[in-house]
């Protein structure tokens, strides 16, 4: 159990204490705010609390406390085992909080910064989770529209779970905050989501629904297989407007271990159209536990060579069928009888 900080005056609890929960340690830094390991006296557990910044600009910090609500509102209506789990959000001494499952494991975007490569079969299991997550938030009305490798948290077992809901749509958003719905176009420097993972109708302003999310598990998909991301150039203007009218190289072109059946999902799922894309999670799911199934039936070992070449002849070696043998012995018996009568 990890140590809890000092509680013995009433200015150590107010510095080091946020709800119920004792500040422990800090262990990441993001544009919304401070993420602190916790610990909950009532269940004795640790938690993960993330805190807005303090600002000196009340507009920003008025924009940033709401996602950080609006992160707990679009999380806190899904249960699922691959969606980080919401346990509290609030408001203290002026600053926005949300206190959720402590993980053990590392985030996907800090993994591949790192160097570490997956597998064909080991992307497909990953991706398949994170589908099932989708189509659950999907079926409960909330669209991620940030879905890369920075909202995704790998445990040791190598368990996705989805997080950061901030900019999410959902049915409880925040009545103030739908101002961000505006369109946008390739030239605006204030961006819903991640420029490398956007979809082609977010790269063009147009409104995201579901389909979004597919496209970016897809591009997702597209970087762990082949270590690069789908699109890259100079600019943010220059990156968007290659995700909105650009085909992406194969996967299989570039990494030669991954499977052609494999890379067109990859591709379905990154489809410039909508209507060419995966119409739900649901079908996506489908086809990633499709191919895993197929892949292990491929690797099941082939039937011993000497089998197969021992079987063969003993069909094909007799120049007549069986029925023209035997009736060819009858006919010969006959003969012969009748030549001893005659």
């Amino acid at each position: 159990m990890m140590p809890l900080p000092a509680r013995s005056t009433s200015s150590a609890q107010s510095s080091n204490r946020v709800s119920r929960f004792y500040l422990v340690r800090e262990i990441g830094r993001g544009s919304a705010g401070t993420v602190y390991v916790a610990r909950d006296p009532v269940v004795d557990r640790n938690v993960a609390i993330k805190i807005s910044r303090v600002r000196t600009n009340p507009a920003e910090k008025k924009q940033y406390d709401q996602q950080l609500i609006n992160e707990a509102r679009a999380a806190g209506r899904l249960s699922h085992p691959n969606i980080v789990t919401i346990f509290e959000a609030g408001t203290e001494n002026g600053n926005s909080f949300i206190a959720m499952e402590y993980l053990q494991g590392a985030v996907l975007g800090k993994r591949m910064e790192g160097g570490d490569t997956f597998t064909p079969d080991e992307v497909v299991a990953i991706a398949a989770r994170l589908a099932d997550a989708l189509a659950h938030a999907h079926k409960n009305g909330v669209i991620h529209r940030d879905i890369n490798p920075s909202n995704i948290f790998l445990s040791d077992d190598q368990a996705p779970k989805i997080f950061d809901f901030g900019i999410a749509r959902a049915p409880n958003r925040l009545a103030e905050d739908e101002d961000d719905e505006e369109p946008y176009t390739l030239f605006q420097n204030n961006l819903l989501g991640t420029p490398s993972y956007m979809s082609p109708e977010q790269a063009q302003g147009k409104p995201a629904d579901q389909l979004t999310d597919l496209y970016s598990l897809g591009a997702v998909m597209y970087e762990m297989l082949t270590q690069r991301k789908p699109f890259q150039a100079e600019t943010t203007e220059g990156l968007l407007e290659a995700i909105a009218y650009k085909a992406p190289t194969a996967p299989h072109d570039i990494n030669n271990a991954v499977p052609i059946g494999l890379s067109q999902i990859v591709l379905k799922a990154m489809s410039k159209r909508p209507e060419k894309r995966y119409q739900s999670a649901e079908e996506f799911l489908q086809d990633l536990n499709r191919y895993l199934g197929l892949g292990k039936l491929q690797s099941r070992p082939a039937a011993p060579v000497a089998e197969v070449e021992t079987a063969a002849p003993v069909v094909v070696a007799s120049r007549f069928p069986i029925a023209a043998i035997i009736a060819f012995v009858i006919g010969a018996g006959l003969a012969s009888a009748w030549f001893l009568l005659h």
